[in-house]
């Protein structure tokens, strides 16, 4: 199982580079099952919202990519709620200065490890940092 950080989920919405990549790499995910949590929905929605401001989406399509969410969010998603536990996680990620991890990004390793299962994600740093962190990780 896998825990999809929002540049994949991202990237599967929207046109971008790695758009089919991402799409394929999803629909054969649900085989074995992919779970994300709320901390997901909201990036997702931030990054479609900053998308907009910047032009990169007119306002059909990221109305369009985010339904599109809400039906890929459903079922055979696993929702992982985000415990008190997983921002304290988080928080001693972050200390690891050296690493150079966003907030965001060190809670998405934090539920992932939690959860026991191995994040997924375009995000090089992130990758590296959680391997370095002991979090199991895969750069797609």
């Amino acid at each position: 199982m896998f825990y999809p950080d929002t540049s994949i989920l991202v990237a599967a919405l929207t046109n971008e580079v790695e758009t089919l990549r991402m799409q394929a790499w999803l629909v054969d995910q649900e085989a074995v099952g992919s779970a994300i949590s709320v901390w997901v929905t909201t990036e997702v929605a931030a990054a479609l919202s900053m998308k907009l401001r910047r032009g990169d989406v007119h306002d059909e399509e990221r109305t369009a990519a985010l339904a599109a969410f809400a039906h890929l969010a459903a079922p055979p998603f696993t929702m992982l709620p985000i415990t008190h536990r997983q921002f304290e996680l988080a928080a001693e990620l972050v200390n690891h200065s050296p690493m150079g991890l966003r907030a965001g990004d060190a809670l998405h390793l934090a539920i992932a490890a939690d959860a026991g299962i191995t994040l997924a994600t375009l995000d090089r740093r992130q990758a590296e940092a959680g391997a370095a962190l002991g979090t199991a990780t895969i750069l797609l």
